[in-house]
């Protein structure tokens, strides 16, 4: 009967393994038919995007030493590493399970037993003695129960990196995206107090004109309404830099108005965001978005968290022994008659639980399948995300285009409709709407370029922002 038990558990042990290897690499719906090209390429070159410092294509070396800044302090990416760190520790403490567990303990014992236990009354036995020992327990990993929980450690682990790389590569954008709106509400700012200056010249001009008998004193009014108007909108404008600065700050790990030197416009440069931009193919992304990465290899931890259920259902196999000395004087403590010593090989099995292993088994399985769902999504949003950037940035370039004729046209409407209401040519209403016009267009002009460049950076971190997930191989 034990020669027939032994042989079933070998042909057991040998069998199960490769029916959860088959089931782990099995097909369990990830999506297969990611498209051969992006819908818009114009503009754009096939190459994989493989730059990892994208943000020096702008060309500004203030932008290039906040991210400088931020990649040193910010806390949210520190804390990113430290679970790398714990990641790695949980790895080796899995890893430690091959090795045996050895136990040192030394000691003195007195034992009174008493005589009155037994039907008949005995006298009572007292005893001394030292003792010392070393122990050791190790299971031994017949069917693989270790290995697949190293496994699972190790896709943990890979998946924890790609998501310290996710952090990298969205707090390098973050950064871009904040300077880009600092530029762009200090540039309307600029706008607004360049219109204000030229508004209030015309308000001049309007109320000596009226002062003069030549024009009426709702000239006056309308001029002071539009130089009003334009100058309430200078302390939201102030406010949204101020706010944006706060960002930076906290982004590069400071408190506010720890980044004043910023409000230096005079040290700007200007951004250059007409550049052709590598995307290669959407099959890239598979390499080079940390995200898609990390729920890559979170399916593979959560396959060999599903290999770790199915493996309960087989035996361990556990031996267990001791070797020390025991003796009632210390002279005699390292005499051979004094050594003790235990071996205990144990071979367990549950045979019945109440199918708490089905139901872990059933629990695994889902979370796999929700592992997979996650993965499936974040594929189509990086697609998404990637034409999504294209069609923006191909579209604020047009709009860039357009606005700058229209600024320059509303620039030459307005010189012209103001030297003729001076020479007394034209009423104040076509000076009155070629300001508007003038104002208008200008301020969605700076709108537009900074637009052009938030749909550069959000392209780059689409992309995957020069990251590569061999990377996380390098670092093994």
């Amino acid at each position: 009967m034990k020669t027939s038990l032994t042989v079933s558990i070998l042909l057991l042990a040998s069998w199960f393994p490769n029916v959860l290897h088959a089931q782990q690499t099995a097909h369990y719906g990830i999506a297969s038919d990611t498209p051969s090209r992006w819908q818009a390429e114009t503009g754009f070159t096939q190459d994989p995007q493989k730059d990892a410092f994208w943000w020096k294509k702008f060309n500004d070396p203030l932008l290039d030493s906040l991210i400088s800044l931020g990649l040193e302090r910010n806390y949210n990416l520190a804390m990113a590493a430290r679970r790398i760190e714990i990641a790695r520790q949980t790895l080796r403490s899995a890893r430690s399970a091959y090795y045996p567990s050895l136990n040192l303990s030394a000691g003195w014992n007195k034992i009174r037993n008493s005589g009155n236990t037994t039907a008949r009354s005995l006298p009572e036995t007292t005893m001394d003695y030292f003792s010392g020992s070393v122990s050791a327990s190790w299971e031994i990993d017949l069917f693989g129960k270790i290995t697949a929980r190293v496994r699972q450690s190790k896709e943990a682990l890979k998946a924890t990196r790609a998501e310290t790389a996710g952090v990298m590569v969205s707090l390098c954008s973050e950064i871009a995206s904040a300077y880009i709106q600092l530029r762009m509400y200090q540039n309307e700012l600029s706008v607004a107090k360049e219109q204000l200056v030229s508004q209030n010249r015309v308000f001049d001009a309007a109320k000596s004109r009226h002062e003069a008998g030549l024009a009426s004193k709702l000239d006056v009014a309308q001029a002071a309404v539009i130089a009003h108007s334009t100058e309430a909108m200078i302390p939201g404008l102030e406010a949204s830099v101020e706010s944006s600065l706060n960002s930076l700050a906290m982004l590069t790990g400071g408190f506010p108005g720890s980044l004043t030197a910023l409000t230096d416009t005079a040290a700007y440069h200007h951004l250059d965001f007409q550049q052709i931009v590598s995307v290669g193919v959407p099959l890239d992304l598979l390499r080079r978005r940390p995200d898609l990465v990390q729920a890559e290899f979170t399916i593979a931890s959560s396959a060999a968290a599903l290999g770790m259920t199915k493996k309960d259902y087989l035996p361990s196999l556990t031996i267990e022994g001791s070797i020390g000395f025991a003796s009632h004087s210390l002279k005699d403590f390292g005499k051979k008659e004094s050594l003790q010593w235990s071996v205990a090989p144990t071979l367990s099995w549950n045979i019945f639980d109440g199918f708490a292993r089905r139901a872990a088994v059933i629990t695994a399985r889902e979370n796999m399948q929700n592992s997979v769902d996650s993965y499936n999504l974040t594929l189509l949003s990086a697609v998404q995300e990637v034409n999504d950037a294209m069609a923006s940035y191909t579209s604020s370039l047009r709009a860039i285009d357009s606005y700058t004729r229209v600024v320059d046209d509303a620039r030459e409407a307005f010189t012209l409709a103001f030297d003729l209401y001076r020479d007394g040519l034209s009423d104040f209403t076509n000076v009155a709407d070629a300001q508007i016009s003038l104002l208008q267009y200008a301020d969605r002009l700076v709108t537009a370029r900074a637009d052009a460049a938030l749909a550069l950076v959000t392209l780059y971190r689409a992309l995957g922002g020069g990251w590569d997930i061999d990377s996380i191989y390098d670092n093994k």
